[in-house]
């Protein structure tokens, strides 16, 4: 296992592929680990290096006492590029990671040379919405509110036919409920509109079409807001790089060659 030290604590970390490869950045969503790339992976171009890892109190990094802000994690990610001496950095965030590379592309536009917003926004939900969340969680754990957030994250088609989804379903209730409503009240307090709208590096958005915790129409006036190009995903509810791994591979390859220079 990798780990580096950023901030207080530790994070788990995967940093895979040549020193020298262009680098990409993974940043997963609510509830889930570095896992939630495992299936992209082999579909993406030879010769990255490609780093994942588990934000603060998800997977095995630790977990904080809640709560957290949305200036914690991207300072947690901050030093962790600073730590690995990485620059010029393709990152892809999901949902909560999308608010994550927002934030770390308006304070050090100096580490990054193109952002992917997959199943995001510059502001997701209300400060109330988030707060009834983290009572519910404190009061009955992730487990209380697992079935309709997994609604929400998969399709009625991926949920039923796969086995695997048995597997998600264990990777959300098992996530600590100081790291859960650590990051819920960090999306409730995050407002990047005016941040967003001012990034001039070239960003991508995606949106799975049944995606039910950042419809599409969301995720699209967030792209709108910043000049980027957006695309829907077919078949695909909040987590696309699950749901459809070869359609989201094809949108990042396509926009890695185009960001290439």
């Amino acid at each position: 296992m990798q780990t580096i030290s950023t901030s207080g604590i530790t994070l788990h970390i995967r940093d895979e592929g040549p020193r020298d490869g262009r680098v990409l950045m993974l940043a997963n969503s609510l509830g889930t680990d570095l896992r939630v790339w495992d299936a992209l992976l082999p579909l993406l171009p030879a010769g990255l290096r490609i780093v994942r890892f588990d934000k603060r109190g998800h997977g095995l990094s630790d977990a904080t006492p809640a709560p957290y802000t949305l200036d914690q994690l991207v300072a947690d990610v901050e030093g962790l590029c600073d730590g690995l001496g990485l620059t010029d950095i393709t990152f892809v965030g999901l949902s909560i990671g999308g608010l994550i590379g927002q934030g770390l592309a308006a304070r050090r536009p100096d580490l990054l040379r193109a952002l992917v917003l997959m199943d995001t926004a510059a502001q997701i939900g209300t400060a109330q919405m988030w707060q009834d969340r983290i009572d519910a969680i404190n009061a009955g754990g992730v487990e209380a509110l697992a079935d309709p957030i997994l609604e929400r994250w998969f399709t009625p088609a991926f949920r039923a036919a796969n086995p695997e989804f048995a597997l998600w379903r264990n990777m959300l209730t098992r996530t600590s409920v100081a790291g859960y409503t650590g990051c819920c009240a960090a999306i409730a307090g995050a407002d990047l509109t005016e941040s967003t709208r001012a990034l001039r590096l070239p960003v991508m958005a995606i949106a799975g079409d049944q995606d039910g915790s950042t419809p599409p129409d969301l995720v699209r006036a967030t792209a709108k807001l910043c000049r980027a190009e957006f695309h829907i995903i077919p078949d695909a509810g909040h987590i696309p790089c699950v749901e459809q791994p070869q359609a989201t591979a094809r949108l990042l390859t396509d926009f890695l060659e185009r960001t290439a220079s």
